[in-house]
Order: C-alpha cells, then structure tokens, then sequence
C-alpha cells in the first residue's frame, strides 16, 4: 500500500481540511461523517477530531486510503 504526498500550502493544517485536499472526502460533511464513524486514522490511531493539527509527515488513513502532508 502506497502513500500519496499531498503538498500543502500551511502548515500545519486541520484535520477535516487535509480529508478534502487529499480527496480523501468529498466535502466537509463526508469528512464529519467519516470521523464520526470512525474511519480515520492518524499514525495508526483513530482520530474523531476534525480541528485536529497534521503536521508535515502524519500519515492519514481512510479506509486503507493513505495520504500524508508536506510543506
């Protein structure tokens, strides 16, 4: 399984934000959805809080889906 880079413009940047720049979501409330279920990784754990800061090198999972930010 690969992960994607995904090159951000700030740093660091929310959680719910980085879902939707990494298509990783559809939109904000597919990216609520998704981390109410609980379907999101952060580094290996389950992540609820859209708010939450990604620094440049977390790895991000939905899904078996993974994407990472970098400045």
């Amino acid at each position: 399984m690969s992960i994607v880079d995904v090159t951000v413009s700030e740093s660091p940047i929310r959680l719910g934000q980085f879902l939707k720049l990494a298509g990783l979501a559809e939109h904000g409330g597919h990216a609520k959805a998704l981390l109410e279920a609980g379907e999101v990784r952060v580094n290996g754990e389950i992540e609820a809080r859209r708010g939450r800061q990604l620094q440049p090198g977390d790895v991000v999972d939905v899904g078996g889906q993974q994407a990472r930010p970098v400045a």
